[in-house]
C-alpha cells in the first residue's frame, strides 16, 4: 500500500529542513563531513610535524584559566580600572559624534 497523499507542504517542509540543515553547515553535510576530514588530517600532520598533541592543548587551555583564577579579582580590577578610563574618553566622543550627526 502506498503513503497517503500529504500535499506540497509537506514537501516544502522537508525541503526546507534540508535548506536549514545546508544553511547551517554551510554547504552538503557530506561535503562538509569530507572538507573537515581533510582539514583534521591536514591539521594532524602539522601538529604532528611540530611535536604538539591535543592534549598538550587542552593543558595550555586549562592552565591559562588556572592562572587567571589564581591571580584573583585583582586582575578584575584592573580591567575594570582600563574600561572606566577608556569609557570617559570613548563614550562622550560617540555622544558627541551622535549629536553632530543629528544636526547635520
Amino acid at each position: 500500500m502506498s503513503e497517503p497523499y500529504r500535499g506540497p507542504e509537506s514537501q516544502m517542509r522537508s525541503r526546507s529542513n534540508d535548506g536549514a540543515l545546508t544553511r547551517f553547515l554551510g554547504d552538503t553535510p557530506v561535503r562538509t563531513i569530507v572538507k573537515l576530514a581533510i582539514i583534521s588530517l591536514v591539521v594532524g600532520i602539522i601538529m604532528s610535524a611540530l611535536n604538539f598533541s591535543p592534549y598538550e592543548v587542552w593543558y595550555a587551555i586549562r592552565t591559562f584559566f588556572e592562572r587567571i583564577y589564581e591571580l584573583g579579582f585583582e586582575a578584575f580590577g584592573r580591567i575594570g580600572k582600563y574600561f572606566v578610563w577608556g569609557a570617559l574618553v570613548v563614550v562622550p566622543i560617540f555622544i558627541l559624534m551622535r549629536v553632530m550627526k543629528f544636526r547635520g
